[in-house]
C-alpha cells in the first residue's frame, strides 16, 4: 500500500474514524480483503475506486447494514471487533449518513422531514407544536447557511437544497461542529454541474469550521477541488493513502488501476482527458451527406419550444443545457414516451424509411433504444437476475414449443457479460449485486444486442467511476462506428466533449449554439450553457430531411 502523507498534516494518531484489516465475504466474492481506512478530524477524507472495489461495501459495513466478518472499527475513541459492530453503535459513537437516495419525502415540508427522524415536539393533549418545530428547523437551517423555508415542501427545493437538506437532518443532533463524522456516499451522483459546485463549497465551509467528513465520489475533479486526504481501493483492499496530498486525477487513477497512466491511453481516452482536457473522438464523424438517422424540426412540446436537430449515421451528438433546459424530454420525445404539440420526429429504420410518427412500441420496432437517467426506477429490474435484464426486451427469441430454450438464453447472456465487460461471477446473481457501472454496462448491452440503428442516451455515467466510464465511452463509439447514430444527454460537459463529435446547447427548450471542433471543450460549453446572450439557432432543413 502506498502512504503518503504530508509533514505538515496532522499526525496519524489523531484520528476520528479508523477502519483496520476490514473483511467482507457474499459466498464466494471477496467484497473486502483486510481494507484500511483513517480519518483526520475537521477534513473532508476521498474515499474512492473502481466500481467493485469496496467502496460501498464498507460504507454499508459502517451504517450497519452489512456486518464484516473480520476487521477493527473505530469511532470517536470507542472500538468495536467488525464482528460486533452494527447500525446502534455506530450512531451511538457520532456517524450519520446521507445516501445518494436521500431518504427525504418530497410532499411533506423540510420541517416534517426533519421530525420524521428527531420527532414531532408535543404539548398538552399530546398535540404537535408547529410553531416550535418550524423555528428550531429554521435555526438549523441558518447554521447551515440553507436558503429554504421549513414550510417549503422538499419537491420544490433546487436539487443542490435538497441534499443540504439531507445533510443538516443527518447533523441536528450535532451539539458542535466536529462532534459528528458525516458520511456522504455520492453526494453530486443526480446534480448538474452547478447544483454541485452549490453543495461542495457547503461541504468544504463545513469542514473549515470543524466538521469531518467522509465523501465517496466518482468525480475526480470534485473530490480533487474539495477534499484533504484521499484512501484509494482496489479489489478491496487499501492500494493507497494520500494524507494532506494533493495529487493529480491520473496520479489517482494511476492508483485505482494499478498501472502508471502517463504514457497510455485508457479506454480510448487520452491521458489527458483524465486532467480535464479535451479528446479527439476515436472515430471521425460520417461525412457531411452521410444519412439522416434523427431528424427533429421545429419540436414543441414541454419544454421544448421550436428545437431543430438532426443525427446521422455513425454519428455521436450531444446535447447540453442546464436543468430545465428540456435534454431529457427531448430524449423522451423522440423515443415516443412523450408525444410533442406540434413539430415531427422522423426516424430512419434498418429498412432505409424515414417515419414521422409513432408511440414507444413503434420507435423501438424502428430500431430505438433509451437508456434514461433514472437506472434503478426505469432502467433496471434490480431483484432479478442479469440474465433476466438481458434478455427480457428479446424473450420471444427464446420461446420454443416445449418452453423457453433455457441453455440457449444462458449462454447468450454469457456472451454479453464477457462482449461488454460486465464483472459478475454469474449471470444469475441478482443486478442488485452489482456495481452501478456493472448495472449500467447490463443495461446498454440489454439494448445494444438488439442492434439499434438511434442510441439515446441521458446521464450516460452517472454514478460510474473513471474506468467503466472508459469501457462505456468505448462501448458507445463502437456502436457508432458500426453505424449507430447516437444522441447523449448529459450534464456532464467534459463527457459530452470527450465523447461527442458536435454538441448542440439547449437553453429554456431552443437550441442556441452548437459546438464542434476547437469549440468542443469544457470550457467552451460551460460558456454556451450559462450565457444568456444566446439567440435560438435557425436550422434551415437540410435536402431530403422532412420539415
Amino acid at each position: 500500500m502506498t502512504l503518503t502523507t504530508d509533514p505538515a498534516a496532522t499526525p496519524a494518531t489523531d484520528v476520528v474514524l479508523r477502519v483496520a484489516g476490514l473483511t467482507k465475504r457474499f459466498g464466494a466474492t471477496l467484497a473486502l480483503d483486510r481494507a484500511d481506512l483513517e480519518l483526520r478530524p475537521g477534513t473532508v477524507h476521498a474515499l474512492v475506486g473502481g466500481n467493485g472495489c469496496g467502496k460501498s461495501t464498507t460504507i454499508k459495513v459502517l451504517a450497519g447494514v452489512h456486518r464484516a466478518d473480520a476487521g477493527r472499527i473505530e469511532v470517536a475513541g470507542h472500538a468495536w471487533d467488525a464482528g460486533h459492530y452494527d447500525a446502534k453503535a455506530g450512531r451511538a459513537a457520532g456517524l450519520r449518513f446521507v445516501h445518494q437516495d436521500l431518504g427525504l419525502f418530497p410532499e411533506l415540508s423540510v420541517a416534517e422531514n426533519f421530525a420524521l427522524d428527531a420527532g414531532y415536539p408535543t404539548g398538552p393533549a399530546r398535540r404537535v407544536r408547529w410553531g416550535a418545530l418550524q423555528r428550531r428547523v429554521a435555526q438549523l437551517l441558518a447554521a447551515y447557511e440553507i436558503e429554504a423555508d421549513p414550510r417549503t415542501p422538499v419537491a420544490a427545493l433546487r436539487p443542490a437544497q435538497r441534499t443540504l437538506v439531507a445533510i443538516c437532518r443527518a447533523l441536528q443532533d450535532q451539539e458542535a461542529d466536529g462532534q459528528l463524522v458525516l458520511v456522504l456516499d455520492e453526494p453530486t451522483a443526480t446534480l448538474p454541474q452547478h447544483e454541485s459546485q452549490v453543495l461542495l463549497d457547503a461541504v468544504r465551509r463545513r469542514a473549515d469550521n470543524g466538521q469531518t467528513v467522509l465523501m465517496v465520489s466518482h468525480r475526480m475533479p470534485e473530490v480533487l477541488a474539495v477534499c484533504d486526504d484521499f484512501t484509494v481501493f482496489r479489489d478491496g483492499r487499501t492500494v493507497a493513502a494520500l494524507v494532506g496530498q494533493r495529487p493529480t486525477e491520473r496520479e489517482l487513477v494511476g492508483h485505482m488501476t494499478g498501472t502508471a497512466l502517463a504514457a497510455t491511453v485508457v479506454g480510448g481516452m487520452a491521458p489527458g482527458a483524465l486532467d480535464g482536457a479535451p479528446v479527439p473522438p476515436d472515430v471521425q464523424p460520417p461525412a457531411a451527406d452521410g444519412d439522416v438517422v434523427l431528424a427533429v424540426r421545429d419540436l414543441e412540446g414541454g419544454p421544448l419550444r421550436g428545437v431543430d436537430l438532426e443525427v446521422r449515421r455513425g454519428e455521436v451528438v450531444g446535447v447540453a443545457g442546464l436543468v430545465g433546459s428540456g435534454r431529457s424530454s427531448l430524449l423522451r420525445t423522440v423515443f415516443g414516451e412523450h408525444a410533442p404539440a406540434s413539430g415531427t420526429v422522423a426516424v430512419r429504420d434498418a429498412a432505409g424509411a424515414l417515419s414521422t410518427t409513432g408511440d414507444v412500441r413503434t420507435r423501438m420496432d424502428a430500431g430505438v433504444a433509451f437508456v434514461p437517467e433514472d437506472r434503478a426506477g426505469e432502467a433496471a429490474f434490480a431483484e432479478l437476475t442479469i440474465r433476466d435484464n438481458l434478455t427480457a426486451p428479446v424473450l420471444r427469441r427464446y420461446w420454443r414449443p416445449w418452453g423457453m430454450d433455457r441453455r440457449r438464453e444462458r449462454a447468450d447472456a454469457a456472451d454479453l457479460v464477457a462482449r461488454y465487460g460486465v464483472r459478475t461471477p454469474s449471470t444469475d446473481a441478482p443486478l442488485a449485486s452489482l456495481s452501478g457501472g456493472n448495472q449500467q454496462k447490463v443495461v446498454l448491452a440489454r439494448w445494444l444486442q438488439r442492434r439499434p440503428t438511434l442510441l439515446l442516451l441521458d446521464e450516460p455515467t452517472q454514478g460510474v467511476d473513471v474506468m467503466s466510464r472508459a469501457d462505456i465511452y468505448r462501448t458507445v463509439r463502437e456502436a457508432a462506428a458500426g453505424g449507430c447514430a447516437v444522441l447523449v444527454a448529459s450534464s456532464d460537459l467534459l463527457e459530452l466533449s470527450t465523447l461527442c463529435d458536435r454538441v448542440v446547447v439547449l437553453q429554456d427548450g431552443r437550441v442556441t449554439a452548437e459546438a464542434t471542433g476547437a469549440q468542443l471543450t469544457p470550457d467552451s460549453l460551460t460558456a454556451l450553457t450559462q450565457s444568456s446572450a444566446g439567440a435560438p439557432a435557425e436550422h434551415p432543413a437540410p435536402s431530403g430531411a422532412p420539415r
